[in-house]
């Protein structure tokens, strides 16, 4: 009887305590202690404890205030949320069982442990959609994987259903869709990791304004990017790799929090959702400029380091590898080659996502300040961090005992390019390894072809690219040794991957036409041709970084006043003014002979007064180029039969195309900032500000005009495109994710380089000005014009209830601008633009400004001029 009355007992108590679990172990405490009331009472044996943990009598939520303003966003922007629905707490009870040992002769305490765990299901509203993209979010400061937790996000457009869980509470009839509303919803939120209490969530949301000029955007226009960094020893890897260093253990590829590669892939699918086609850059090492002394060689970042899996590349280890240059601190300089295992899984990964990819064999200097090298230029030293077109023969062709034009120089291009044939090199499943123990060109080159044959096949590789240093060497006066020995290498690279792979070379803007050399000899010879011409060969490749204007500060000069090759332009972001200059202007119908002819802006017309192919001298005038046949011109007399390029035979791809995020950076898109290299400059009269627009302005541009029909002619012998308008090939989109990079500067020395650089992350959710000033004054009533407005909001967010006037405001002040009535139309116009007349020191004269007829004239008052409007 005792035993079923305290079996009883327990179990009340324990339900008051502990709920039905509770209870349950209440009454299996009781009948145990019933079946020994004896020693229980006497103390015989230990009571039964349950220790029961704390639980939550109500929940604490974020903010949800009602009536509070829905946001507006424009570009990217950090908005906190508002909890718009909530269910009530759900509680999950544990109960675990303590074992305790007893004295001699006992059994031990009996304890049981009774912990309480919470979540709930909760949607939290963002802003005003539809939106593009909800990126980092943020849970009590803290980024967090929304996948991790099951979250769901809705963009908020008018189409939106209701959320699964919302109709599962409220039912299908009686869910709200918040059609219009960006929110997301989280579906049992564990609570313990925010203190039991749902957390303050902030998410970094991208919107874009509709678009108010009709014209393609640059995220509609990115058919493909590459996709560098080209270096960094795991920075391809699609699965986490972690280090142990001095007793640590660090993640070298998950800086983000997730896989870095595999994040940034993420973010391109969201952010340029046309793109279908990546090519990968993948870099060794070059040491030396002299093509003798020069060694292709895979370099790791530290020899300190210990990962799982290892470092492997071209066969080596991390023991046996030369490690990158380093700064004062020892820091790398350079990253490490990437490991052969990472690049094949990047490959794989890409065409998982239905990425065709191209795979981009890069050389990069690795030639550090007091090289104390030989300089084949004539420098004391080789230049620091130079670019790969620089390699030449020693001494370069022009200085005191060049080999070139003689049989020494084609000695050196053979060195350059070694005898390494496909048969040695091997996939073993980690790494490629070789047979011979020499780090040419052509080890390099095949050695990545290797690589994309374990990866299954790429859909296009390049056997180089940019080395007008080498392609421009010549053994006689009119032999080219490296284009023979490239035409050789694309056949080596053909064998491994099949017909299946497209190939090619791509050829620097002022390399790919002919080469004129600057020895006074008038040759122009096109040099490539043999290459362009191999049946070998798919494509003629061209990294495209050609000026579109030539602006300065204010508008006394001829791009804004008009001359005779422009009819002048109201700003250096005029999308007509740069469309004009693809095929036109600088380097097609005139050039500067001189530093000093630029900054005076003596144009000189290009013209070939000998046989009236200008074409022949104008980089720009590429449709001529393709199009015609080529004559070499061997001391300027045009020979008599052509090359063996077939007019429109083979398509372009533009295998770079890019502009730096500078002032003025369609001046001069080729050039970059990097301090610690020889080739850092700012573009012509540049004066170094930050201006996103730059980049937009020219690559909207560039990119509408070749994927237009107007300038882009069809072949009559493939019936294609002269330029392969899928194939424009932004650069560049960087594998480790935005902000990340360049944020983790700690991590990645190349951080700072990000402001001012080539870099489309991140810079693809922003906002034309035009856009946002359309879009807040939309509900006005009256005709917007706002084509006169350029410039990039970055992020803008309009969290209150408030009038047109008030949310342009903030905008005017940083962008300069004003809008007036003019024609029934509200006309939005920078402040800074070009006079509208010119006035001597004796005027009276009608003038028309904005449409306003105005009579000005001038009289002398105290000394003074007056300007009267009538």
């Amino acid at each position: 009887m005792s035993t079923l009355v305290l079996s009883y007992v327990g179990q009340a108590v324990g339900t008051a305590l502990g709920g039905p679990i509770g209870g349950a172990i209440g009454q299996i405490v009781g009948a145990a202690s019933g079946s020994a009331l004896d020693r229980a009472m006497f103390g015989s044996k230990p009571k039964t404890q349950v220790n029961l943990g704390p639980r939550l009598s109500d929940l604490h939520v974020t903010a949800s205030t009602e009536g509070a303003t829905i946001a507006r966003v424009f570009g990217c922007v950090r908005i906190g949320g508002q909890i718009i629905w909530a269910t009530k707490l759900k509680e999950v009870q544990k109960v675990e069982k303590v074992k305790s040992s007893g004295g001699k002769g006992g059994g031990g305490q009996k304890a049981f442990n009774v912990t309480y765990a919470y979540s709930v299901s909760v949607a939290i509203a963002l802003c005003e959609g539809p939106i593009v993209a909800v990126g980092q979010v943020y849970a009590d400061g803290k980024p967090i994987n929304l996948a991790a937790y099951g979250a769901r996000v809705y963009l908020g457009d008018e189409a939106q259903g209701p959320d699964p869980k919302i109709a599962a509470v409220e039912g299908a009839d009686s869910a709200p869709a918040y059609r219009g509303l960006a929110y997301i919803v989280f579906e049992d939120l564990p609570l313990a990791g925010f203190g039991n209490r749902v957390p303050v969530i902030t998410a970094e949301v991208i919107r874009r304004p509709p678009n108010a000029s009709g014209r393609p955007r640059l995220e509609e226009l990115v058919t493909a990017v590459t996709m560098i960094p080209s270096m960094g020893e795991f920075t391809y890897a699609t699965v986490p790799v972690n280090a142990s260093t001095f007793g640590g253990i660090a993640g070298q590829n998950t800086v983000s929090g997730g896989v870095d590669a595999l994040k940034a892939l993420d973010q391109l699918a969201v952010e340029a959702p046309s793109c279908r086609h990546v090519s990968l850059v993948v870099a060794w090492h070059g040491t030396d400029l002299r093509l003798s002394a020069c060694r292709i060689v895979p370099k790791a970042e530290t020899a300190a380091k210990t990962t799982k899996p290892e470092w492997l590349a071209g066969g080596v280890d991390r023991a046996a590898a030369a490690i990158v240059s380093g700064g004062a601190a020892g820091t790398p300089l350079l990253g490490g080659a990437p490991s052969d295992l990472s690049v094949v899984q990047l490959i794989g990964a890409l065409k998982e996502r239905g990425y065709s990819v191209t795979l981009y064999p890069f050389v990069m200097m690795d030639i550090p300040a007091g090289n104390g090298l030989p300089d084949p230029y004539g420098a004391a030293e080789q230049a620091a961090f130079p670019w790969r077109g620089r390699m030449t023969c020693h001494p370069a062709p022009g200085r005191p005992g060049s080999p070139d034009k003689t049989s020494a120089a084609a000695d050196q291009v053979a060195a350059f390019f070694g005898t390494v044939a496909p048969a040695d090199l091997a996939w073993n499943g980690k790494t490629v390894t070789s047979a011979k123990a020499e780090f040419s060109f052509r080890r390099f080159i095949l050695h990545c072809a290797r690589l994309a044959q374990a990866a299954g096949g790429v859909d296009t590789f390049l056997i180089g690219s940019e080395m007008i240093g080498l392609t421009t060497v010549r053994s006689d006066a009119s032999t080219y040794p490296a284009v023979a020995q490239l035409v050789a290498l694309a056949a080596d690279a053909r064998a491994i991957l099949g017909s299946g792979t497209k190939l090619g070379y791509s050829a620097d803007w002022t390399e790919y036409a002919n080469h004129r050399p600057a020895d006074g000899s008038n040759d122009v010879y096109f040099h490539l041709d043999p290459l362009w011409s191999s049946p070998i060969i798919d494509f003629v490749g061209i990294d495209n970084y050609m000026p579109l204007a030539d602006w300065r500060d204010g508008f006394d000069h001829l791009d804004a006043k008009g001359s005779t090759f422009t009819s002048g332009a109201p700003s250096p972001y005029d999308p007509g003014y740069l469309a004009g200059n693809v095929a036109a202007g600088e380097l097609f119908d005139w050039y500067y002979p001189t530093p000093a002819d630029r900054d005076a802006q003596n144009r000189v017309p290009i013209a070939d007064t000998a046989y009236g192919e200008h074409w022949v001298f104008r980089l720009k005038d590429l449709r001529a180029w393709w199009s015609n046949p080529h004559r070499h011109r061997p001391g300027g007399v045009r020979q008599a039969s052509a090359t063996g390029w077939v007019p429109q035979s083979k398509p372009v791809r533009f295998i770079e195309i890019g502009c730096a995020a500078i002032d003025k950076g369609m001046n001069q898109p080729n050039v970059f900032v990097d301090p610690k290299s020889s080739e850092s400059f700012l573009p012509y009269y540049s004066n170094g500000r930050r201006d996103p627009a730059a980049q937009r302005a020219y690559l909207e541009a560039t990119l509408a005009y070749w994927q237009g029909d107007t300038g882009n002619p069809v072949s009559s012998v493939y019936g294609g495109r002269m330029v392969d308008p899928e194939r424009l090939f932004v650069w560049t989109w960087d594998a480790r994710p935005y902000p990340d990079f360049p944020r983790q500067a700690a991590v990645w020395s190349d951080g700072p380089n990000y402001r001012l650089g080539h870099w489309i992350n991140g810079r693809l959710g922003l906002a034309p000005i035009a856009d946002v000033v359309a879009e807040l004054c939309g509900g006005l009533g009256v005709p917007i014009d706002v084509g006169q407005l350029h410039g990039l909001v970055e992020g803008y967010a309009v969290t209150e209830v408030q009038t047109p006037r008030a949310s342009l405001e903030p905008l005017r002040t940083c962008f300069f601008f004003d809008a007036a009535e003019s024609a029934g139309r509200l006309v939005f116009a920078p402040l800074a633009r070009a006079p509208a007349a010119s006035l001597t020191a004796d005027w009276d004269c009608p003038v028309s400004v904005d449409g306003y007829g105005a009579w000005l004239s001038r009289v002398s008052v105290a000394g003074f001029g007056r300007c009267s409007c009538s």
